[in-house]
């Protein structure tokens, strides 16, 4: 389905070292408050204390949360869980202060507001746990890399296997980057989110280097450049049903969604929209500096309906 058609090329890669250069710089930034700031990382990974506590009657998170932070819990995390009766109040470490001291802090103020408040479990997160989480989430973020690379290279080549996995590592390291400079909480649902834009991103570069593998078996006098710009103009349409749609969806849960899913919209959003201009002009490109050729993508056949050859369908 097409909503409109461009019937020109676009030459998008006759500013890919500009647009380029600008990715570079906003990579290297993200890089620099990485390590600077670092992220601010959320209980699942530093360690805490985790309440269970049960209503008699539906509750409202929202007042919960406001209840907690007037302790001076800024970065405490209320959600429900099961019915709407029970929620599950995730603390950070504080010091000075056992697990057993912040339950009891917390239940005394949540009693003050609604005495049905009746704490059903607490547990104590260890550090230990959240550096295991931590590891665990490296090396699935690291699978899932390979993974790519090897599925590129089978399905296409090595280059375009390279170029993506390079572009993949630039949205991620910028959602990272956007994460540790403003400060926001980094969560195993953002951790979710994160893995959820490189197979999405990936997905668009496919369909690009898809139309680029068509392209070279259809138009055997157009130079790497021309191919590449054809393939990406020629899927713009797609590209903005696609991501339009899928951006509404969650734009929905950012606005809506309440603060548990705030942040994990937050980071797809960014990824959609960092996802799209790296497939499209980051992986592009790199495939392009890479040396990619029409012999990297399709065995020699005999010729057969070349729009641009005049002999096209003669036999050889």
């Amino acid at each position: 389905m097409e909503f409109f058609r461009i019937h020109r090329t676009i030459p998008f890669m006759r500013y890919a070292l500009v647009l380029n250069a600008i990715s570079v710089l906003t990579f290297l930034l993200a890089v620099f408050f990485l390590f600077h700031r670092g992220l601010h990382l959320s209980v699942e990974f530093t360690g805490g204390t985790v309440m269970e506590v049960a209503y008699q009657q539906s509750v409202d998170v929202g007042k919960v949360r406001e209840t907690i932070a007037k302790l001076g819990y800024a970065d405490v995390q209320v959600q429900n869980y099961g019915t709407s009766r029970d929620v599950q109040i995730r603390l950070p470490v504080q010091k000075g202060q056992t697990s057993a001291q912040q339950s009891e802090q917390v239940m005394a103020a949540l009693k003050a507001v609604d005495p049905s408040a009746n704490l059903r479990g607490n547990e104590f997160v260890g550090p230990q746990v959240g550096e295991e989480l931590t590891t665990n989430g490296l090396k699935a973020l690291g699978m899932v890399v390979v993974g790519i690379m090897i599925y590129l290279a089978f399905r296409f080549e090595w280059k375009f296997a390279l170029a993506t996995v390079l572009a993949n590592l630039h949205d991620v390291i910028i959602i990272l980057g956007f994460f540790a400079f403003f400060q926001w909480e980094f969560s195993l649902a953002v951790l979710a989110a994160v893995l959820a834009v490189l197979g999405y991103s990936v997905n668009e570069s496919v369909v690009i280097f898809d139309r680029v593998r068509e392209n070279f078996r259809r138009y055997r006098k157009m130079s790497t450049r021309e191919v590449i710009d054809n393939a990406i103009t020629s899927t713009i349409s797609r590209t903005i049903i696609t991501h339009g749609s899928t951006q509404l969806v969650v734009l929905s849960m950012f606005f809506f969604g309440g603060p548990t899913l705030h942040y994990f919209a937050l980071a797809l959003t960014i990824g959609i929209l960092f996802g799209i201009y790296s497939s499209a002009f980051v992986a592009a490109a790199i495939a392009m500096w890479l040396g990619v050729k029409r012999e990297d993508l399709v065995k020699a056949t005999p010729k057969q309906g070349d729009p641009d050859d005049p002999n096209a369908g003669a036999t050889v």
